[in-house]
């Protein structure tokens, strides 16, 4: 079983969003998926008493819990386990990231939201965990701004080639218990979604090209 967390110094940048939304486009793509939320908000747990789905479990649960749920979760034979954890520096999300094969670093395209990655980047460096920052919400239209917030993380490490756009359909995954996906399967952002984890899967069973 691989393990991903979604670790960050900031809120607001997508962490239960990209959570929730990997989770089905991985499942959909053959992956046994468990999701758990370290998260006091509670939000990914509460998107999944809107989706009713039992075969694909949000567990709700405190950081000292988490390794032996992580072991169970493998015993079942699940295949990759979601940790939504909360601001990085809380003992919760320090827990998480120890236990994750990889950490994703969610980042918007905005100079504040690059300058607290690029803390979250060197906090994980130090941490010797394995990290790639994600690029989320990105305007439609490619502008130079989104292609120097690009250029400023990868001098702290590297980022995914995948980004996802802002769009109306994770408005209405959340909403409605699902994943952008099963909202508009044909749409552009599902195509980011399944893109996105067709990115990472080199991150978690093997080298990546490039990064």
């Amino acid at each position: 079983m691989r393990t991903i967390v979604f670790a960050s110094h900031k809120g607001g940048c997508g962490r239960s969003t990209l959570a929730t939304c990997l989770a089905v486009a991985a499942e959909q793509a053959g992956e046994s998926v468990i999701v758990f939320d370290l998260d006091p908000k509670g939000c990914t747990a509460r998107w999944s008493a809107r989706r009713r789905d039992r075969e694909l479990a949000v567990h709700r649960l405190v950081a000292a819990r988490l390794p032996a749920e992580l072991n169970a979760a493998a015993g079942k034979k699940a295949t990759l386990a979601l940790i939504d954890a909360p601001v990085l520096e809380t003992p919760a999300a320090l827990e998480a990231v120890k236990a994750a094969d990889l950490a994703i670093v969610p980042v918007l395209p905005s100079t504040f939201d690059v300058w607290a990655a690029e803390v979250t980047g060197r906090r994980l460096s130090l941490l010797k965990q394995k990290f790639v920052f994600g690029v989320n919400q990105c305007p439609v239209r490619e502008s130079r701004r989104k292609r120097d917030c690009i250029s400023a993380l990868k001098l702290i490490g590297p980022v995914l080639d995948q980004q996802i756009g802002a769009s109306w359909a994770f408005l209405e995954a959340a909403a409605t218990g699902r994943g952008v996906t099963e909202i508009t399967p044909m749409g552009i952002a599902a195509r980011e979604m399944r893109g996105f984890w067709l990115a990472l899967r080199p991150w978690l069973f093997g080298s990546p090209d490039s990064g």
